[in-house]
């Protein structure tokens, strides 16, 4: 193996765009994470909607700002 820079890379991490939804908790807030599908029977786009709950260490996020959420460990 050859490592160029001394760090090893983590390599692709999951990223996904979302709303926050709500910054009720302490430190977390809810993001809310659009895709869309399309429907088996009538073959049409529809919009889902899935909820994550992410880490904020300063309690800077507000509701209705765009964050991105990447995986980790």
């Amino acid at each position: 193996m050859s490592e160029t820079s001394g760090t090893k890379s983590r390599g692709r991490r999951q990223e996904k765009l979302g709303v926050v939804v709500s910054n009720r908790m302490d430190k977390t807030v809810v993001v809310a994470v659009a895709h869309t599908v399309v429907h088996r029977l009538y073959h049409r786009y529809e919009k889902r909607t899935s909820k994550f709950y992410a880490h904020d260490a300063k309690n800077a996020c507000k509701v209705g700002d765009t964050v991105r959420l990447v995986s980790s460990r």
